[in-house]
């Protein structure tokens, strides 16, 4: 029997087979009435992403144009799904005594520490240890991810987390003022990250959520509007997806990124979902 750490042929799942159980799951998502979490959404969500991070071979870039509109009508929906799982989840830990310290119980706890220890060893192997000023585009009601990097690997940063929904900021915000000394490391700046300009050349790195920017024409306009403002020599951390982890999130190419020194990019193979895409910005 194949060893599943090392998919070859034989242990992976056939593209064709893959896109028909996937178009099945997109099928059943759709008719749901509320996508708020449930027993019900919430089977249907964990079945999409064990199905997604299954070992295969399948070349989005080949997708028919039926599959394609598929692929980005899941995209919406699973960006919608995650969006409301969070905010409940968030408002839950507002009314516990020390929210931070039950982050734990969040679904996808484990997932997002994967992610973060990826994170940071990247970010250091390619020199950013200790960054002063992180900024973090896309944070919403469960900053999860400034919030792992606080607590275990940038202990003196000063995190500034954007979001375009006020409501997801607020509840971030109660999570975090729990904490008195979380709080004076951590803002959160309601607005459309567009208008944010000068400011974006402060930081040291700058975290780019995978879902900001559900279309291949908008994750472009958001790169390119921060590599315009954002310091020369400045890296930026962006969240792709790759294979048929694709069908949950927007993939950025390498050669999208031509303005950019590309640095580092990884694709997990594990049960951690995200791309890791890390570029600098030129200093000329």
């Amino acid at each position: 029997m194949a060893s599943p750490q090392i998919p070859n042929s034989e242990s992976q799942i056939p593209a064709e087979l893959l896109i028909a159980r996937i178009m099945q799951m997109h099928a059943s998502i759709s008719k749901l009435e509320s996508l708020k979490p449930s027993k019900e959404v919430n089977s249907l969500f964990t079945h999409l992403v064990k199905l997604c991070t299954l070992p295969s071979s399948i070349d989005i870039k080949a997708l028919s144009e039926e599959v394609q509109n598929m692929r980005q009508s899941l995209i919406v929906l699973s960006g919608r799904a995650e969006g409301l799982l969070e905010l409940e989840f968030a408002t839950f830990l507002t009314k516990l005594p020390q929210p931070l310290n039950n982050l734990n119980l969040f679904p996808y706890y484990g997932n997002y520490m994967k992610l973060a220890n990826l994170e940071y060893t990247i970010l250091s192997e390619n020199g950013v240890v200790q960054p002063k000023k992180v900024a973090f585009v896309g944070s919403g009601p469960m900053p999860l991810t400034s919030l792992i990097m606080a607590s275990h690997h940038m202990k003196s940063t000063h995190f500034d987390n954007f979001d375009i929904d006020g409501a997801a900021n607020l509840v971030a915000r109660k999570i975090v003022s729990s904490d008195a000394e979380f709080e004076k490391r951590m803002k959160f700046h309601t607005c459309d990250i567009m208008e944010v300009k000068e400011k974006l050349g402060e930081y040291d790195c700058i975290f780019l959520a995978a879902l900001v920017g559900m279309s291949k024409a908008e994750k472009m306009k958001f790169l390119g509007h921060i590599r315009q403002y954002m310091r020369d020599g400045g890296v930026l951390l962006v969240r792709s997806a790759n294979g048929a982890r694709a069908f949950l999130y927007p993939v950025i190419e390498e050669n999208e990124l031509m303005e950019f020194e590309v640095l580092s990019i990884f694709h997990p193979t594990n049960d951690v979902v995200n791309s890791v895409v890390l570029v600098r910005n030129p200093i000329f």
